[in-house]
């Protein structure tokens, strides 16, 4: 009989009692199913960016990623204001999220993120990240994203100090360092980024924390490496997938330098 015994951090734990009527014995598994699939694994995770998808096929590309290696879909919201870009809202990712078989990763570069975090909820979101320079209140916020069923995210600009996150950890599935300046793709990567990570890292394995460390622009064959020695777990990839000739061909490699 399998029960539910408690639950934790997004997984809930369960208790099997098995009897065997040779030696009388009485076997306890507990073992833990997550709450969200795929949202939880062993294994360092590529999110390939549907900003750079062809969205004159996006059910096509869709369907590219739930056929690939790649993890979750990371879906990149601007509204022009906090970010010089607009890019898509709640209808396209209503739409990816009808064909999507993977968790929805949706990064908020928008002002006052805690006006829409219910609606980006209701059409799909699995993740979702605010910016730290984009909401006041950002422990309102993260509590808000949680509330709505979400895991709840924040983002760092690449010239924002790690060391404004010590205090709110806790509350972070996982934080998003930005390695370009945030609002358009295909930007070069900034190495200024490499000891960024190595400095969350160290903060979050100093408060005995499991946060994942997520890694937005300019990622590449050429630096994933380098990242996942820094102490990074998420990669989201754009340009370097859907510009490639064979787009699940270059999501394999990254997972397999990512996870070598």
């Amino acid at each position: 009989m399998k029960e539910p015994t408690a639950d934790y951090r997004g997984f809930t734990f369960y208790t099997i009692s098995v009897s065997t009527n040779y030696h009388k014995l009485l076997f306890l598994f507990t073992f833990a199913q997550t709450k969200t699939p795929h949202l939880t694994m062993a294994s360092k995770l590529i999110a390939p960016s549907m900003l750079a998808a062809d969205f004159g096929n996006l059910q096509r590309d869709t369907e590219m990623v739930n056929k690939s290696d790649a993890d979750w879909f990371h879906i990149d919201v601007m509204d022009g204001h906090f970010v010089p870009n607009i890019s898509y809202g709640m209808p396209i990712i209503a739409a990816i999220k009808k064909h999507a078989t993977k968790p929805l990763d949706v990064h908020l570069m928008i002002e006052k993120p805690e006006r829409y975090i219910e609606e980006f909820a209701k059409v799909g979101a699995d993740i979702i990240t605010v910016h730290h320079e984009s909401t006041v209140h950002l422990h309102r916020t993260l509590r808000q994203i949680k509330d709505a069923g979400c895991k709840a995210g924040v983002v760092l600009n690449i010239t924002t100090p790690v060391s404004v996150l010590e205090d709110i950890l806790p509350e972070c599935y996982m934080v998003l360092l930005m390695s370009i300046n945030p609002g358009f793709g295909g930007q070069k990567f900034e190495d200024v980024t490499y000891q960024r990570v190595k400095k969350l890292r160290k903060m979050i394995d100093e408060q005995g924390l499991d946060t994942k460390i997520e890694i937005d622009g300019g990622v590449t064959d050429k630096n994933i490496e380098k990242l996942v020695k820094a102490g990074a777990d998420v990669f989201v990839a754009g340009s370097h997938v859907f510009k490639s000739e064979n787009q699940k061909d270059a999501i394999k490699n990254l997972k397999a330098l990512a996870n070598g």
